[in-house]
């Protein structure tokens, strides 16, 4: 079923303080979400202070240690092809590890990082190479909040992309279209928008030149440019004519298609930050606000996204649990939001439950990334995102019982000394996980009962000896892990 968008609030900046809903919904479309000790800290704020250090915290953040293999070519590995297979596997797994931890651990850059994943998109693979992803994840994360115009420049001449999009392959008497078509058709412009088949003929010829060293990429050969690969003849492009080469290109993109960039670019902010649909009419008014500021700015990023998350429009109720969470939105908003370790098991679970639901780390299923929000779920995937996240959060529980009571008494604080009342104590925890709570009182109830399990009535309110409370009672982390695992399986858990 298709959400509508509803939303009529504007681009102006909300004037009121955070609530703490606000402040989750914030994280959870920033980051892979916040938990509630954190939340309630920022409650209370106005919007410009947190999303200023959001932003602040974007840009300064550090970045992936290089791995020591991070340029490694043909030369540096093992000439025997187990040994080298063997290798390149150990050195891959180091890889995913840090990038997730990465994504766990910063909010807006590590959101951004993801985003430009599938956006810039390529695969590992296509080119089994280590060293051509850590640059490839370098660029990315170097630019994900800094200048579109150069990050595009930048992006296009990393080893993966030249590999993925054959623009090492292209040679004057013999240009590969590929890449400059998805110059334009995905990454700066949008399908069938401001360019001709002419325009990506003669962009192709400018693309040539590159040339990947050595017998075969898989085996990390250097790609170089070879000035007799290159077409040096004019070429006319945007209707300029020169010897136009790969920057030129970029050059004259942004110069004559400046308003579609932006626009094609603001559209996906706000898919992808506000909501599904953006045909209407307000949301083409938010757009093109955006897309002002990002001309205005030089193609700069983060004045867009500030501009975007301190707005009223952002807030709006009809924007929140509106977008279904990805395969690694579900794992990683679970793994901040209730509080579990990110151990090397956590790690492994969370590799084998996206890949089982959908989402392969570094594999978009083609050049247009993945598929989202109705994407994530049919028949199949809808069980493996119940089966495998139930798995994930009842090993952290197996692992630390006390840590969902912990988690409960932060989400309901003191009334958790002192209320016999499961009820009371279930709503909240379930509003708490929830980005819009359950549909209905009856849905309400059923959770209740869920969380009652199997203690006698005559512990709780209204018996004739009630002194189960959440802090003291024996069973309350099963009751609290039981509701969990029962939200889980709801529909609204698999929105943000």
């Amino acid at each position: 079923m298709e959400i509508k968008n509803c939303n009529t609030s504007s681009i102006t900046s909300l004037n009121t303080p955070l609530s703490i809903e606000n402040v989750k919904h914030l994280f959870r479309r920033v980051g892979f979400g916040i938990n509630h000790e954190e939340a309630t800290k920022l409650a209370g704020k106005n919007p410009e202070e947190v999303v200023d250090t959001i932003i602040t915290d974007a840009i300064n953040s550090n970045p992936i240690d290089r791995p020591i293999w991070h340029d490694w070519d043909i030369n540096d590995y093992p000439t025997n092809n187990a040994d080298r297979n063997k290798l390149l596997v150990e050195q891959f797994e180091e890889h995913k590890y840090e990038y997730i931890d990465f994504l766990r651990k910063n909010n807006l850059i590590g959101r951004l990082s993801f985003f430009w994943t599938s956006h810039f998109v390529t695969t590992r693979t296509s080119h089994f190479c280590n060293s051509y992803q850590s640059q490839y994840v370098e660029c990315i994360n170097k630019y994900s909040i800094g200048n579109f115009k150069d990050f595009t420049r930048e992006i296009g001449l990393t080893n993966a992309m030249l590999i993925y999009l054959d623009g090492a392959f292209s040679k004057k008497d013999n240009p590969n279209e590929n890449y400059a078509r998805e110059l334009y058709e995905l990454f700066t412009l949008g399908e069938g928008i401001g360019y001709t088949e002419q325009d990506i003929v003669e962009t192709s010829r400018a693309l040539t030149g590159y040339f990947i060293e050595g017998v075969s990429h898989t085996k990390c050969s250097p790609i170089v440019f070879k000035s007799e690969n290159f077409d040096n003849t004019e070429k006319e492009i945007f209707g300029k004519k020169g010897n136009w080469d790969y920057f030129d290109v970029i050059e004259i993109l942004f110069e004559e298609k400046k308003e579609l960039i932006a626009q094609h670019i603001c559209r996906k902010f706000y898919n992808f930050f506000v909501h599904p649909d953006a045909r209407s009419s307000k949301a083409e008014e938010i757009i093109n606000e955006l897309a002002i500021t990002f001309v205005a700015n030089n193609f700069e990023i983060a004045p867009v996204l500030s501009m975007l998350f301190k707005s009223e429009h952002f807030y709006d109720n009809s924007t929140v649990g509106v977008i279904i969470k990805s395969p690694f939105d579900l794992f990683l908003n679970a793994t901040k939001e209730l509080s579990i370790p990110f151990t090397d098991r956590a790690f492994a679970v969370i590799q084998q439950g996206t890949r089982g639901t959908g989402q392969r780390i570094f594999s978009p299923p083609d050049v247009s990334g993945w598929d989202r929000d109705q994407g994530w779920i049919n028949s199949d995937f809808i069980i493996n995102r119940w089966l495998f996240l139930e798995g994930y959060i009842q090993e952290a529980f197996f692992n630390d019982k006390e840590s969902f009571r912990k988690l409960a008494l932060t989400i309901v604080g003191d009334i958790g000394n002192t209320t016999n009342n499961p009820d009371t104590i279930a709503r909240l925890i379930i509003d708490a996980i929830l980005a819009k709570g359950l549909h209905s009182e009856d849905d309400y109830q059923a959770a209740f009962d869920i969380f009652r399990s199997d203690v006698s009535e005559t512990y709780y309110e209204g018996g004739s000896t009630p002194f189960w409370t959440l802090a003291t009672f024996q069973k309350a982390p099963t009751q609290v892990f039981l509701l969990i695992k029962y939200l889980v399986r709801e529909p609204e858990f698999q929105l943000k």
